[in-house]
């Protein structure tokens, strides 16, 4: 690689200025004339709308980032749909069918000729307008090669800054594009860990695509497409000098002589974009070693009988109370818990260590902590996240007869986002939405002519943890060191998967130099990913994933949701989401039905194996039919996949699909977010009630400011408290606070719009205060200190919106308690189950999936209620800035600060603070009056 011209920072404001009127010139000249084309058949009836904070614009010259930071002017439409999207947490409440508009925006198909703000054809087959509402691109094409050339054109006019840092974290390469900051070496870190590929092993997977043919040949082809369109838009900003700023800000480019390049998109470029959407959105499982050290820690307490029947309730794979999509008392089994386990691997106590990554550091390689943030979360892969959230409701209870759909991914919150916007139209495509920048020749979530689609994460199992025997060839001892490992009675190398990265400082990240080379070794059962002992003997423990070398495989089904010849209905739409690997729940509305599809490739283990457990690594206990050359196996076929078509209604906030369909992780029990969304539905349709486009979004919203703890979990813990005088004054404040916060509704909302400050303030300080509190006070001392830290391994106590308040970790490089501030979503893994159950069973109350044992005062009431009071009065004394402690965006003390969205820079232009929601990142609000 060349080395790069750093330029001084003072040269930036000279520069900027100077340029300023040309570049500003530049990006307002007057379109090119140009006949807007017809738009596509549409039969939503103008009652499809979406939104995607912050803006569609994703890319500012450096001239207009100099200018963002020195007077606040920005470019249009990178902060325009911010507002909007804001201010539904205050308007809700008042929100009618005219007020929606407010809220969300028009995603007919086509834009009006009087709402025309630009227009240009990159080549003559294809025209991309924009209208002068949200600056989305429109793109209608006459060939299906012309047409995908103007997707990836478009793409890059948007999101060629975001685009070349994913293919960067895609292959473990973000700190020698972006810098050196601890940030950035972590998150590369983990995505190395999670899909290590060579450049061959990156074609190997396109190839495999050509040699399909069919679909497959003509997805390739669309994505060749697409990269022309890209590289075009990138050769012509950098002679035009309109490129995004962050490539001079990086010093890829010298902001005076222009020298430097931005590297060509190629095919190799898109597989590991399409890694990293599926490590983060479209895994699941993998935490079998969480698992199996909760399981030994509670038989190491309680005995090995009393002991496992503890592990398995805290685990919830199955639980009879979890709040299910399909509630019509379908059964889809998957991954069972075998009542007589066979094959189990349990690591010798104390034994497992993680693997090394990260070798032959130099410099700031050297140093955990740096100055500069970074330009993603270090933890974004490794956090526990949950996403998306999807509301439903057949025509047969709505208010017109046609289906309802209040739907989106819930992707974080980005500058620009992750996420873009657009409409393709051409031969074989016709659709509108939102597609992950650098993967948008087709959308991924959005609607067709007469159909409307949208997915939230699943998660389920596709993910086991092998222990595999190490070996050596030389004959001497076997340690945990050893660099080979066992394989149908063969003593195997490991493949050692190296990826060297080296940085400077640059204007924007000032790290010191550093370099490092990252390892990571691969069996025939996965990659290694932690090495102990099993029985005293040496083990590598391997996540073998179904997906990994076939991230690519998803691009047919997405293919045929862009095709109107190939989604017509309920029945095809569920044959396309058969084509998607990645582990996702589909929805999907037209005019007539709503349908649902779980998708994934989801392996067939040998009999009597329990997938959320370690396994030994021998032929009996493989996947069937495993193939290690390609990484396949036998899957399960689609009828055993959870799906439905016009149930009453559906909701998905990534919770328990069905009966039988067993929860990959901890957390899936009682008590679950999804409970909000369902509750607010039920509500809706209880008494012959009908659903609208208002109804169903006020519920939505209703549940996105609710706190699931308040709402789900604090009326057990007000029973408790209530069943004697409560006579500690700080407490009994308290508690009246919190049953008038609970009376009030249990939201996390502003006193009024932009007021800056919650209703109830002081009750939301107390329940975040307390919850680490009361869980440490009702479980820790049935648990032990060993179990209880195991425990939070596997499930972490709390996730707050502040992403604070954590309590106790279960410790290691990587915890699973590990927040992310201002990112939105909250309240998908914690102990709220745990809790609720607990208390329940205390109170007298039925129980369905009981712990296997008491905790809150050993199961006395009194006892328990002496645990409540105490940890209510500690939580009541502490002071607002104890509970919200403050970071780089906000002070400490500052509680709806703390709560609040922050749009995630990943370039120079930065976005204001909006008040806190738990909702879709993208979110349509669709009803079809119309079908073909």
């Amino acid at each position: 690689m060349p080395p790069r011209t750093r330029p001084h920072p003072l040269r930036f404001a000279a520069v900027a200025l100077a340029s300023a009127l040309f570049v500003t010139a530049a990006l307002t000249a007057p379109a090119t004339a140009s006949p807007t084309p017809a738009a596509a058949p549409d039969y939503c009836g103008g009652r499809c709308t979406d939104i995607l904070p912050p803006g569609e614009n994703g890319n500012a010259t450096l001239a207009e980032i100099l200018l963002n930071r020195m007077f606040g002017s920005r470019p249009a439409h990178t902060d325009d749909q911010l507002g909007p999207y804001s201010a539904l947490a205050s308007g809700y409440p008042g929100l009618t069918e005219a007020g929606l508009r407010s809220f969300f925006n028009d995603a007919s198909f086509g834009v009006p000729a009087d709402q025309v703000a630009s227009t240009v054809s990159p080549r003559a087959d294809v025209t991309i307008v924009r209208d002068k509402a949200t600056g989305v691109p429109h793109i209608s094409g006459t060939t299906r090669y012309g047409t995908e050339f103007g997707a990836g054109y478009a793409a890059a006019q948007d999101r060629l800054w975001v685009m070349d840092l994913f293919r960067h974290v895609g292959r473990g390469q973000l700190s020698g594009f972006a810098g050196g900051a601890a940030a950035n070496r972590q998150l590369e870190q983990s995505f190395w860990q999670a899909a290590p590929y060579t450049e061959a092993e990156l074609q190997q997977q396109i190839d495999a695509l050509a040699a399909r043919g069919g679909r497959a040949t003509q997805a390739l082809a669309d994505a060749n497409a697409y990269l022309d369109g890209i590289n075009q838009y990138a050769s012509q900003a950098y002679n035009a000098r309109t490129f995004p700023g962050e490539y001079d800000l990086t010093g890829h480019i010298d902001p005076i002589t222009n020298a430097g390049s931005i590297e060509p998109f190629k095919l190799t470029d898109l597989v590991a974009l399409a890694s990293v959407v599926g490590a983060l959105f479209g895994a699941g499982g993998g935490g079998e070693l969480a698992s199996a050290q909760v399981r030994s820690t509670a038989e190491a307490r309680y005995g090995k009988d009393a002991g496992d029947a503890l592990w398995k309730s805290l685990r919830e794979s199955d639980d009879p109370e979890a709040v299910r999509t399909l509630h019509d008392g379908q059964s889809f089994p998957y991954a069972t818990v075998p009542d007589a386990p066979q094959g189990q691997a349990l690591p010798d106590p104390g034994s497992v260590a993680p693997e090394k990554v990260v070798y032959d550091a130099t410099g700031s390689a050297n140093s955990a902590t740096t100055k500069a943030d970074g330009v993603l979360p270090g933890n974004l892969l490794t956090a526990k996240h949950g996403m998306s959230n999807a509301l439903l409701v057949s025509g047969a209870h709505t208010d017109d007869g046609h289906p309802v759909a209040v739907f989106g991914p819930q992707t974080g919150y980005f500058a620009p986002q992750l996420l873009m916007l657009e409409e393709i139209q051409g031969p074989g495509i016709s659709a509108r939405g939102a597609a992950f920048a650098g993967l948008s020749f087709y959308v991924q979530l959005g609607r067709g002519q007469d159909y409307a689609w949208s997915a939230t994460s699943a998660g389920q199992d596709i993910t086991d943890t092998y222990a595999v025997p190490l070996c050596t060839t030389d004959g001497s001892p076997v340690t945990t060191a050893a660099d080979s490992y066992l394989w149908h009675g063969q003593c195997l190398p490991f493949d050692r998967l190296e990826r060297k990265d080296a940085w400077s400082p640059t204007t924007a990240d000032s790290t010191p130099a550093g370099s490092y080379t990252l390892v990571m070794y691969r069996s025939n059962y996965g990659l290694v990913t932690a090495r102990g002992t099993v029985g005293g003997a040496p083990v590598a423990f391997t996540s073998l994933r179904s997906t990994y070398r076939h991230e690519a495989d998803s691009i047919i089904g997405f293919q045929e949701l862009n095709d109107p010849g190939a989604v017509h209905d309920a029945p095809s739409f569920q044959r396309a989401a058969q084509d998607i690997n990645y582990t996702f729940n589909w929805f999907y509305a037209d005019s007539r039905d709503i349908a649902y599809y779980n998708s994934g490739s989801n392996p067939v283990r040998a009999p009597g194996v329990d997938a959320g457990l370690p396994v030994l690594a021998q032929p009996a206990y493989e996947w069937a039919d495993f193939d290690p050359a390609t990484n396949t196996a036998r899957y399960t076929p689609p009828a055993e996949h959870p799906q439905s078509v016009n149930q009453d209604y559906y909701v998905s906030w990534n919770n328990k699909q069905a009966d039988g369909f067993t929860a990959a992780g901890f957390g899936n029990g009682s008590v679950h977010r999804a409970n909000l969304l369902d509750d607010r539905v039920k509500a809706l349709l209880r008494g012959g009630g009908k659903a609208s486009r208002v109804t169903l979004t006020q519920a939505m919203e209703g549940a996105a400011l609710a706190d699931l703890r308040a709402e789900d979990v604090l009326p057990d813990l007000i029973r408790v408290l209530r069943s004697a005088p409560v006579t500690d004054p700080g407490a009994a404040t308290a508690l009246q606070q919190l049953e008038a916060w609970l009376a009030d509704g249990a939201q996390r909302k502003e006193t009024s719009a932009g007021s800056h400050a919650y209703a109830d303030a002081a009750a939301i300080r107390v329940m975040d205060a307390w919850w680490p509190l009361v869980a440490d006070g009702v479980m820790r001392p049935g648990l032990g200190d060993q179990l209880f830290s195991a425990l939070t391994g596997a499930l972490q106590i709390n996730e707050s919106p502040s992403g604070g308040q954590t309590g106790a970790t279960g410790g290691g490089p990587v915890s699973a308690n590990e927040g992310i501030p201002h990112k939105g979503s909250a309240f998908q893994y914690g102990w709220w189950s745990y809790l609720d159950k607990d208390l329940r069973a205390v109170l007298g109350d039925p129980v369905a999936g009981p712990l296997a044992r008491p905790f809150c005062g050993g199961g006395d009431l009194a006892a328990c209620r002496t645990v409540l009071q105490t940890t209510l009065a500690k939580a009541a004394a502490q002071t607002p800035a104890q509970v919200y402690p403050g970071d780089a965006d906000c002070t400490a003390g500052d509680q709806w600060c703390a709560d609040t969205v922050i749009q995630r820079p990943l370039g120079g232009v930065t976005d204001a603070k909006t008040t806190w929601q738990n909702r879709p990142t993208y979110q349509q609000v669709v009803q079809f009056s119309a079908h073909r």
